[in-house]
């Protein structure tokens, strides 16, 4: 059976999320040590949400349980965070429920910005990291397979791609009201990964000119000369920042680049002397200065926001200031999503009740035997009675195995199994058994 453990920007604090993207290790493999029922595990860990999709042998009255237990368990291990102190933050989804779940989540109908595009490769990436781990189990690579599957459907055939907006944009939309003529404006970049790329594209977008590069890791010599900007040096950066119209944080270090600390000691560099690298001059700069941290964890310490001048716009704000969704484009995405999980289900369903298929014919077929060795023993010239009678099963078996599946997606393949037992005493394992959980546990958490 398919849980997943969701903890996202509807459900807890982006404190939270911001602890819970840093694990010390791997959060996957924990998940799938945990118990022997666990089957495997693939987390999809993002700045809006941290999800663990796990694959349970187990009925379903325990799985749900050792599934919480040992996904609560990891995280414990790998972050830090007690599970009392994820308490009321996460929420629990069982069965065909986690199939709509991802889908939606991989088109981007879940994220703070309805039709994001930033998601779909992070599903992806989540799926190809537990292949690497190896966490995946067949079941969960068939879920995230579909995911994908969906996720190019709705883009394809609905304008919620179109119509949604990245973190990027709309943070930079959120700047647009303050900012007259990005032209003119000197922008520092942070950052050189897929973001950072993606900030550039929007930035020019908006008619941004100036745009500095700076990185962390060593990185921007390489990434300003592949997208035509100008280079920060680790000595100069503080003094850039501090005359910078327009910071922009988007990096995946774990402490903080961006502190008041920074923007006094480029402050104290600008009174010294001038910085020709920096291409600036030791005049103060009086303008309000803007800071947008798309990071997770946080790039930018709180206290750049006590920085005389300078105003922080950050995810949780980014979040509040969302825009409603198109109603029309995500209707339709919806519907596409739904319908795509349920063939997903459909083909589930299909495969639990393969054993009471076997079983019926294993039956027929144990019947058609001993009568074709009676039929053999009193003479049977030319084999023409045995070929009449498997003709004949062959006919009467089509229509009860085509029944067994059109049941089956429609999840009644109990009353098919109660039918074997009461007219052939044939019992089958009730797939209702081992199936999985449905939205009775979706508010557990």
């Amino acid at each position: 059976m398919l849980l997943c453990v969701s903890a996202s920007h509807k459900t807890a604090s982006f404190d939270l999320l911001e602890r819970l993207s840093v694990p010390a290790t791997p959060v996957a493999p924990l998940i799938a040590e945990h118990d022997e029922c666990v089957q495997g595990a693939v987390v999809v860990a993002t700045c809006n949400r941290f999800e663990a999709y796990v694959d349970m042998d187990e009925p379903v009255t325990a799985a749900v349980a050792l599934g919480i237990e040992a996904t609560l368990a990891a995280i414990e291990s790998a972050t830090g965070v007690p599970a009392s102190e994820l308490e009321g933050s996460y929420t629990v989804l069982g069965g065909s429920d986690v199939a709509e779940h991802l889908f939606s989540v991989a088109s981007g109908l879940e994220s703070v910005v309805v039709g994001e595009g930033e998601i779909a490769g992070q599903v992806r990436r989540a799926l190809n990291e537990s292949r690497q781990l190896g966490t995946t189990s067949a079941e969960l690579e068939r879920l995230f397979q579909r995911a994908s599957e969906a996720q190019r459907g709705v883009k394809n055939s609905t304008a919620i791609g179109r119509a949604g907006r990245s973190l990027v944009r709309l943070g930079l939309e959120l700047a647009d009201s303050r900012i007259a003529d990005w032209s003119t404006q000197r922008v520092l970049l942070v950052g050189t990964g897929a973001y950072a790329a993606a900030t550039v594209a929007a930035l020019r977008d908006q008619g941004a000119e100036d745009i500095s590069v700076y990185s962390p890791s060593g990185r921007a010599a390489k990434f300003s000369a592949k997208h035509g900007l100008r280079a920060i040096s680790a000595e100069t950066f503080p003094s850039v920042v501090a005359h910078s119209d327009l910071v922009i944080t988007c990096t995946t270090s774990e402490n903080h680049v961006l502190s008041a600390a920074t923007f006094a000691a480029g402050r104290g560099a600008f009174e010294a002397a001038v910085d020709e690298a920096a291409g600036v001059c030791p005049v103060e700069h009086t303008a309000r200065r803007l800071v947008i941290d798309l990071g997770l964890p946080r790039n930018v310490d709180p206290d750049v926001a006590t920085v005389p001048g300078v105003d922080l716009l950050d995810l949780e704000t980014i979040r509040l200031h969302a825009p409603l969704e198109e109603l029309q484009a995500t209707d339709a995405a919806r519907d596409l999503v739904r319908d795509a999980a349920r063939r997903f289900a459909s083909v589930g369903e299909r495969k639990n009740i393969t054993p009471a298929v076997v079983a019926l014919r294993a039956h027929v077929f144990g019947v058609l035997d001993a009568e074709v060795a009676r039929v053999r023993a009193r003479g049977d010239e030319g084999g023409q009675t045995e070929q009449a009678l498997r003709h004949l099963v062959g006919v009467l078996l089509h229509t009860p195995t085509t029944r067994a599946h059109e049941l089956a997606e429609t999840g009644r393949a109990d009353e098919y199994i109660d039918a074997l037992s009461a007219l052939f005493g044939i019992e089958v394992a009730d797939p209702a058994a081992s199936a999985p959980a449905r939205r009775d546990i979706a508010d557990a958490g």
